[in-house]
Formats: structure tokens, C-alpha cells, sequence
């Protein structure tokens, strides 16, 4: 064990670049043994217990490692190595079994009935009673009514199923990195616009390539989809994109996470049928809004219903445009190249054409903005803080007060070691604390087109969607008021649970008053070249 633990150390934000591999397990093996410590002695009683004799204690013993275990989950997804890997897939089953013994606990259950049967909870406020009530549900769920060799059986199934979901997006992530195709001839990426052809120079560069190199990660793939001439280049591209992580493609079985799809289900299965419900889907809802399978199916076939119609007419008119420009038949890899030729001839725009218009500087700027129309919000960039990466910026918000509200890192670009997609992430949670209130802090992680050599990034619409849908999550987490660990910002609530038609008008409002904002700000400012 290393003398020096960053991980054990930082009291504010985490301190990223000091973090290594062989810090991780000595933390939580650490913190662990604390916590099963402490929470032994807050049960040596047989009570009264109250929120401030036992819940506001176990909340902090919580709140300490989930900021220890959040910079390393992290890290895990935006700056990936074998070593970190390795230090992270050996602390899962400690933390599953942790978190499986803490449900289990028959005195921490009996303490927290103790509470919500007695005077102490007409006392406790919304929020309070509100984590009292998700805690006796969750204690429910992790099988503190099993008998004992079902309980033993609920913690093998939740421990497996921690590696299983951990191999999986490790499969995803490597059999993106494994493919790559090293361009040398400039008239086989004809149809690709400037900014492509420079990202794949400056990929390939990289790589000490001369060239260009075309890559799995999406604004490559996105690119070559959509412009990419040389249909048989689109093909392969497609085709090595969606079958990473199977048993087909050109990585065939080297990543293949059908194996690991067929376990999760069944251990799924079993954990849900452990629990008393039919399948999993039951045990799913257990914690959300919707009432029961019945009325998921029911809104799923219905939407289905609606949208299949438009959608068969949009394809069919595809496959005619496609037709009059020669193609006998329309395929997968074609649908985004003809997508955009029709969008050209109907409306001699494309997506290329917008990209001037979203400039990374005048987006974020533009975000920050309506941040500040809508709520009062000053945003404001932190220097000298301690990141994972160069690119990622740090920022404070502030109310018209000027009172902070919270901090949040941001990382826009796709890069190698890092997974796909978009999200939100918590970092810290607002929490009252003995020594004041404890800010939010929150990760807003995308994986956008890179900036290429000393020009800003240029970003397509539906990257400027996409970072203003999720910088919505982000203001969920930050802006919370309340302060109590388990229900403050995006805890205790399924975001799946809003009611799809009023979160459907939210973001639409919010991401179009962002457009019309970066829009009317491009009247009074010259476009890129």
C-alpha cells in the first residue's frame, strides 16, 4: 500500500492527475472497514434512533465514498488503461457486497421502521421523510425479508452482475478502438467535407500515419455515413460499427458480449423471481412511476402505432429519391448519405453548411446565455483546476446573488480511451453538512468533433442539441435546493419516471430557445470561414 492516497486525501474536488491505479483498492478497502466500523457502533443501541443519531451519520459515511468511488468510475469512462481497469474491476464485487450487506442488515432495517413507525418522523421534513420512505423500499428490493441462503444467493447474483456489466462496456470500448482504416489515397474519401478530411489527417498524424485515418468513434463514423461517396467504404464502416462487441464483423468473437447479454438476462431473471415479482421488468418499475408492465407495453405499442406510419412514407420517399440517383436498392449504409443528398436537393442546405454557425466558443457561450435568461445564472470558468484531460474546463455557477449553486467539468471531444455517448454525471451531491452545506458538483461529458490543428471546433446541430439536453440533467443536479443525500438533485428520482409528453415540451422549449439564441447571435457575427 502507497503511504499517499489521493483518494483518501481531497477534501474538495477530486485531484485527477495525482490518481493512479494502485491508489484505488487500498481507498475503498479503507473506507469499507470504516463504514462497516461505524455503522456497528450506531447500531450498538436499541435506540430511540432518530435522524440525527443514525441517518444524518450513515449519510455521510455514504457521501464519503461515493466521492471517492466517483473520480475512479470516472476516469474509468473518459480516460480508460488496463491498469485502472484491473484496479476497478477488483473493488466491484467489494462495493456490490457492501452495498448487498447494508441492504440486508436486519437491525439497520429494524432502526430505520423505528423511525418511520414512531414521533421522530411527523418531525422530519419532505425531504427527510421522503429518503426514509426510499430507504425502507430499498431495504425491501435488496432482500431483507430472504431467508438466509436466498439472501447469500441475492449477493452472488448482484456481484456477478457488477462484472458482467463492467466486461460489457469494456467490450464496447475495445472493439471500438480495435478497428481502424488507414486511408492513402485522398479520391477514396471523395464526398467527405473539409472538416472531415482534416480530423481524419489529424487522426492519422496522431497515429504517426501519413494519410488519413477513419476510426470507429462517432464523428468519424458519423462523417463517413453521411458523405462518403464510395459506397462500399460506407458499408464496411457500417458494418464494423454495428456489429462491435459480437460475434460477427471484422473483430468477430474477439469482443463478442453476446455471452455476457445472455447471463445478465437470466441473472436478471432470477434476481427478480428471488424478490417475489415475474420478471425483471417488474422489478424494474418497483422503483418508478408507471404502475405496472401492462401500462409500459401499452405506451410503447402506442407510440409505435403513431410513428410508424410517418416513418414508412419517410422511407419510402427515400428509397425513390435514391432510386432517380441510380441506386437499385437502399441499404443500411445508405440511409444517412441519401438522407443528407435529399436534404441538399430539397433545401440546398446540409448539416456541413450549419456547422459555421456552431463554432465551440460561441455555443458554449450561447449556452451560458439562456442559462442566464432563464434563471439568473452567472457561469463562470475555473483556472487551475485539476482535470483528467486538457480539454476539459471547469466552471462555477452562481445565482443572482451571486450566491454559488455549484461547479461542473466539462468534456466535449471524442478521443481514444473514452466511452461513447453523451451523459451526466454526479461528482458531489448537495448535502447539509456539520460544517455548512455542501455544493453539487457535476461531469457533463460528450464525445463531439475534436478541434482540428489551432481552428475551434465546429459543432453539427444535433451535437448543440445534444449538449443542451444534457447540460438540462446538469442543472437538475446543480440547481437542487434540497439537502439530503438521497433525494438532493438527481437521487432517489427515475429519470425515466417524467411523463413523456411535458419532458418532451421542457427540453423541446429549452434546446429551441438555445438555437434561436446561437442563431440570432450569428445575425450580428461574421461565420467562421
Amino acid at each position: 500500500m502507497t503511504t499517499h492516497n489521493p483518494l483518501l486525501e481531497f477534501s474538495d474536488l477530486p485531484p485527477f492527475s495525482q490518481i493512479r491505479a494502485e491508489h484505488v483498492e487500498p481507498a475503498i478497502d479503507t473506507i469499507l472497514a470504516d463504514n462497516r466500523a461505524e455503522i456497528a457502533r450506531l447500531l450498538e443501541g436499541d435506540g430511540p434512533y432518530t435522524w440525527a443519531n443514525l441517518v444524518a451519520p450513515l449519510e455521510a459515511l455514504e457521501d464519503r465514498l461515493d466521492r471517492t468511488w466517483s473520480p475512479v468510475s470516472h476516469l474509468i469512462a473518459v480516460a480508460n488503461s488496463d491498469d485502472l481497469r484491473a484496479a476497478y474491476n477488483a473493488c466491484l464485487p467489494k462495493l456490490s457486497q457492501y452495498a448487498t450487506e447494508m441492504g440486508q442488515n436486519e437491525r439497520l432495517y429494524a432502526a430505520y421502521r423505528q423511525i418511520a413507525e414512531g414521533p421522530e418522523y411527523v418531525r422530519l421534513d419532505a425531504a427527510q421523510a421522503k429518503a426514509i420512505d426510499n430507504a425502507l423500499r430499498d431495504f425491501r428490493l435488496s432482500g431483507v425479508h430472504l431467508p438466509e441462503a436466498q439472501k447469500q444467493r441475492y449477493m452472488e447474483i448482484q456481484q456477478r452482475l457488477s462484472t458482467l456489466t463492467a466486461k460489457f462496456a469494456e467490450n464496447v470500448l475495445d472493439a471500438t478502438q480495435a478497428w481502424s482504416k488507414h486511408i492513402e489515397r485522398e479520391e477514396d474519401l471523395a464526398g467527405l467535407p473539409p472538416s472531415a478530411l482534416a480530423m481524419a489527417r489529424q487522426a492519422a498524424q496522431q497515429k504517426g500515419l501519413d494519410g488519413w485515418l477513419l476510426t470507429l468513434e462517432f464523428p468519424s463514423y458519423f462523417a463517413v455515413m453521411s458523405y462518403a461517396d464510395q459506397r462500399a467504404l460506407r458499408e464496411e464502416v457500417y458494418r464494423a460499427f454495428v456489429t462491435r462487441a459480437s460475434d460477427q464483423g471484422p473483430n468477430a468473437g474477439q469482443f463478442d458480449n453476446g455471452p455476457l447479454m445472455e447471463e445478465i438476462l437470466a441473472l436478471r431473471h432470477e434476481l427478480a423471481q428471488l424478490l417475489g415479482f415475474a420478471n425483471y421488468a417488474e422489478r424494474s418499475l418497483a422503483t418508478k412511476m408507471a404502475p405496472d408492465t401492462a401500462r409500459v407495453e401499452a405506451f410503447l405499442s402506442d407510440l409505435a402505432k403513431r410513428s410508424l406510419d410517418l416513418a414508412q412514407r419517410e422511407l419510402d420517399e427515400l428509397r425513390t429519391f435514391a432510386a432517380e440517383q441510380g441506386l437499385d436498392s437502399l441499404q443500411p449504409w445508405d440511409i444517412s448519405y441519401y438522407s443528407e443528398k435529399l436534404r441538399q436537393h430539397r433545401y440546398a442546405i446540409s448539416q456541413e453548411d450549419l456547422k459555421p454557425y456552431f463554432p465551440q466558443p460561441r455555443v458554449v457561450s450561447g449556452l451560458f446565455e439562456v442559462v442566464d435568461r432563464l434563471y439568473g445564472l452567472e457561469i463562470d470558468e475555473l483556472e487551475g483546476v485539476d482535470t483528467w484531460h486538457p480539454d476539459v474546463r471547469v466552471f462555477q455557477i452562481r445565482d443572482r446573488n451571486g450566491e454559488p449553486r455549484g461547479r461542473f467539468y466539462l468534456d466535449l471531444y471524442a478521443r481514444e480511451n473514452k466511452r461513447g455517448g453523451a451523459w451526466m454525471d454526479v461528482c458531489a451531491a448537495r448535502r447539509a453538512t456539520a460544517e455548512g452545506v455542501q455544493l453539487p458538483v457535476a461531469y457533463l461529458t460528450c464525445n463531439f468533433s475534436p478541434p482540428v490543428g489551432d481552428d475551434p471546433a465546429l459543432f453539427t446541430h444535433d451535437e448543440v442539441i445534444t449538449l443542451f439536453h444534457e447540460f438540462g440533467h446538469g442543472l437538475h443536479h446543480l440547481l437542487t435546493r434540497v439537502e439530503v443525500l438521497a433525494v438532493s438533485g438527481i437521487s432517489g428520482v427515475p429519470w425515466d419516471a417524467v411523463e413523456l409528453p411535458s419532458q418532451f415540451l421542457e427540453n423541446w422549449c429549452w434546446e429551441r430557445e438555445a438555437l434561436d439564441l446561437i442563431a440570432a447571435h450569428h445575425q450580428t457575427t461574421a461565420p467562421l470561414p
